[in-house]
């Protein structure tokens, strides 16, 4: 059916006026952004840090949740930006694996243990255990964070071990010339990526009873998309990775049309995951079937990090 005169020009007015109103919520996020990295200046001094981290983050979870107003996306970009704080520490900083355990400690100690978070401390392990008890918080003022702070804790817990697991992968390369892990082996450990870390805290600040009944298949769920997003990554990233010495799927045993395979099975396997979770919480499932959309399209042609 061919568009009456003038209706495909107000398509393209409406579609554009959306993704504005989304770009708009984006800026208020960034400068969020900016501030709490002005107040944590050890952890975002480095050159990688630049206003195009602060902007891309922002824009990724406002695309994820476009409806959210920016006072309710605050855990899902605080906690993106301190999960490229504390990946930075563990990949670029850390020289030893005490290092690593030390960091992991730390941080673990300051969200559950009430062990000082490094208050009056110098280091960037003080202001990175610093920013993490500030988030959690922010969070303690959900009404759910008390039901679900276990869940919330467990995410940290995965996803810091995962970073502990690959900074060990990478020490062993560097003494024997050669990756360890094959790519399931990769895939297994995508918790590194941090990203269902982040959807745990944003569900918990923001959904409602009906979707926190449901959080442990979304958290698998979030965990398949999460792998989705790892490998999406790793094809934007590769010369990147090369270059800084990073772990990419595209140095063990896959090349490009192999992670481009894997993807596709991997998005199935979402959308099976997805079916049943429509209905009681529809906002969750939209909001993994927008991360993996807007990944699609900014990896296609960016990445997060700023130069080295």
């Amino acid at each position: 059916m061919t568009a009456a005169p003038g209706e495909e020009q107000t398509d393209h007015v409406r579609v554009v006026a959306e993704q504005g109103r989304i770009c708009a919520l984006a800026t208020h996020c960034a400068r969020d952004l900016q501030d709490r990295a002005a107040a944590h200046p050890e952890l975002f001094s480095a050159k990688p840090f630049d206003a195009t981290l602060f902007n891309a983050v922002s824009l990724a979870n406002a695309f994820g949740s476009p409806d959210d107003p920016h006072t309710a996306l605050r855990i899902a970009n605080r906690t993106s930006l301190w999960i490229f704080a504390l990946d930075w520490l563990i990949d670029y900083r850390a020289k030893k694996r005490e290092d690593v355990e030390a960091l992991v400690a730390r941080c673990t100690a300051a969200v559950t243990d009430g062990t000082p978070d490094g208050d009056g401390q110098d280091g960037e392990g003080a202001a990175l255990a610093r920013f993490l008890v500030e988030i959690r918080d922010l969070l303690a003022t959900a009404p759910a964070f008390a039901a679900h702070r276990d869940v919330w804790l467990d995410e940290l817990r995965r996803m810091l071990e995962a970073m502990a697991l690959e900074w060990e992968w990478k020490a062993s390369r560097a003494e024997t010339g050669a990756w360890t892990p094959t790519l399931d082996d990769y895939l297994a450990n995508a918790d590194n990526f941090g990203s269902t870390f982040v959807n745990a805290g944003h569900w918990i600040f923001t959904s409602g009873p009906a979707a926190l009944d449901h959080l442990d298949p979304l958290l698998e769920a979030s965990r398949e998309v999460q792998r989705v997003l790892r490998l999406l990554n790793d094809l934007a990233t590769y010369k990147r990775d090369v270059t800084w010495g990073d772990l990419n799927a595209m140095l063990l045993d896959a090349d490009e049309a192999t992670v481009k395979e894997r993807i596709g099975r991997l998005v199935e396997n979402c959308r099976k995951l997805l079916r049943p979770l429509r209905d009681p919480c529809p906002r969750e499932a939209v909001y993994l079937e927008r991360q993996i959309g807007y990944s699609v399209g900014f990896y296609g042609g960016a990445d997060y990090w700023g130069d080295l």
